[in-house]
């Protein structure tokens, strides 16, 4: 702490904005690592249709601008002195802009559209072994570089913009570090860069092979730098301040950091829009294993100079599955009232139906990006109760075959699983999950801005607030802990009935999204497809 003209200690802290996919909220994260004050904004998501899924970069901009300005007016009003500004981000959500006007040309590609995702299957025979060696993760079903090759092709405007020098491409940290920053620095880091589909993992670089491939001009590639680097200050105009912006994460990135992934073994899950388990597995990355499908090897996070590695697994429905169940289709009046139904059901063999989350595709245990979601097993007895007890039993079934895989591909179990997210509130989700996997999980204390926090610490300890990501981790109270509360037998059993099941699913060819329309690859002289 400072001290005022009074003699009195003034808290400092630093500005952490937490660009979600539904949401943005922002802080200042003190410097006793704990969040002040939160603000939040939702953000619409837009579903064109059954595999596209897109959102306006001005909503997102504007949003965070709001959100922020909020935190700042609340600290000022409380003494707080804001040190720095610290940015974490949904990550592989393409934008492409005008650099002159500062306006999108287009809406934004969020990361789970599925559009191209038939289309990158063809690639997979050539570059899949390539790519695992290099970035640590297969071909894949996002698409940024198609998306924006695909664009420069198709859209007049969006061409003129290439060829005048006019066009800006990047992720959502890129276009708000950019904005932020008065339009001077174009710009990401490995942690966002990773989930792209374009960083050769242990190089620091754009693997720009690969894009090439894919049709996308190389030279619009933003530069990239530590995720610590830090990006110059702020604009006054945007924000009212003009403090160095310190640091900027993928927002999963950062919430492992404040999770406790610090070391090897040390892991995370995150229940958002979708599921992230993460584990750390230090200074040397651990390579995806041919036989585990939706398993990647990327940075942890970039401090200085060195790389820490992880490992990461997705589902990409969890908030937006009860979102769905609940706004969209109105079987319940909140995600809160699910819950507390769930508890009242508590889990009954052959009266509970099964739910499988997949409303954007699966990934692991199996890859199957357009499959379907599914509710079966109803009778005239099911109650809403049993509904909604399906609903979490599937989502923490989803969630466990992430924690198998990682833990397979790692060659060992998890020494330590932090639970966080907005979703990770479900006390009945929580047990559901721990009873699943067989092991004691602890929800952070304010496990919701998890991410917020962890991109503060970076940014934190870069400007001297800490003198160590382990002094601020360690000094965070500790959360509750759910421990299994059934018969190892039992947790056997139920798992064995889910394989069963989700592997009978997707045998149907019945129940997979519709393909996208074929269309002809970009016209490039890098590609290196015949």
């Amino acid at each position: 702490m400072t001290q005022t003209s009074h003699g009195a200690a003034r808290r400092r802290g630093v500005l952490a904005i937490d660009e979600g996919t539904t949401g943005t909220r922002a802080g200042v994260v003190l410097d006793s690592g704990a969040a002040h004050q939160v603000f939040y904004r939702p953000i619409k998501v837009d579903h064109p249709d059954e595999l596209s899924v897109e959102q306006d970069p001005m909503e997102i901009w504007t949003a965070t601008l709001d959100v922020a300005r909020h935190a700042i007016g609340r600290a000022h009003e409380e003494g707080i002195e804001i040190t720095s500004v610290a940015l974490s981000t949904q990550r592989a959500t393409a934008l492409l802009w005008d650099r002159v006007t500062g306006r999108p040309l287009l809406p934004a590609v969020v990361w789970q559209d599925r559009r191209y995702a038939d289309e990158l299957a063809a690639y997979e025979d050539e570059w899949d072994a390539r790519l695992i060696a290099r970035q640590g993760r297969p071909v894949g079903s996002r698409a940024p570089f198609l998306w924006a090759a695909r664009q420069i092709a198709e859209h007049p405007d969006v061409a003129a913009a290439h060829r005048e020098g006019r066009l800006f491409f990047g992720t959502v940290d890129t276009w708000l570090i950019w904005r932020l920053t008065g339009g001077t620095v174009h710009a990401t880091t490995p942690t966002n860069a990773a989930s792209t589909g374009g960083h050769l993992l242990t190089e620091h670089a754009w693997d720009e092979e690969w894009i090439a491939a894919l049709g996308f001009p190389v030279e619009l590639l933003p530069e990239l730098r530590a995720d610590d680097a830090g990006f110059g200050p702020t604009d006054p105009d945007a924000l009212g301040i003009s403090v160095p912006l310190a640091a900027s994460m993928g927002d999963q990135h950062a919430a492992l950091i404040a999770l406790g992934g610090l070391d090897a073994g040390q892991g995370m899950c995150m229940y958002g829009t979708g599921a992230f388990v993460d584990a750390a597995t230090g200074r040397r990355a651990a390579l995806p294993r041919p036989d585990i499908t939706g398993v990647v090897a990327q940075p942890a996070f970039r401090q200085g100079g060195t790389t820490h590695y992880s490992l990461e697994a997705y589902t990409s429905t969890v908030g937006s599955a009860l979102r769905w169940l609940c706004d969209d289709l109105g079987l319940f009046a909140s995600p809160q009232e699910l819950t507390e139904l769930a508890g009242q059901a508590g889990h009954r063999p052959g009266r509970t139906p099964w739910f499988v989350p997949a409303l954007a595709g699966v990934r692991t245990p199996v890859w199957h990006p357009e499959a379907t979601a599914a509710l079966t097993g109803l009778t005239l007895a099911t109650t809403r109760a049993d509904v909604a007890r399906a609903v979490l039993d599937g989502i923490a079934h989803s969630v466990c075959d992430l924690i198998d895989g990682v833990a397979d591909t790692m060659g060992a179990p998890f020494q330590r699983i932090g639970l966080g997210g907005g979703v990770s509130g479900s006390d009945a989700l929580m047990q559901a999950q721990a009873d699943l996997t067989g092991l004691p999980l602890e929800r952070v204390t304010d496990s919701a801005t998890a991410s917020l926090r962890g991109t503060a610490y970076l940014a934190g300890v870069a400007q001297g607030l800490w003198s160590s990501l382990d002094e601020v981790v360690e000094a965070q109270p500790r959360g509750r802990i759910f421990t299994p509360t059934v018969h190892p037998d039992e947790r056997t059993a139920r798992r064995a009935r889910w394989r069963r099941l989700l592997g009978s699913h997707l045998s149907d060819p019945a129940l997979t999204a519709p393909k996208a329309p074929p269309t002809a690859p970009a016209p490039s002289p890098r590609t290196t497809r015949s």
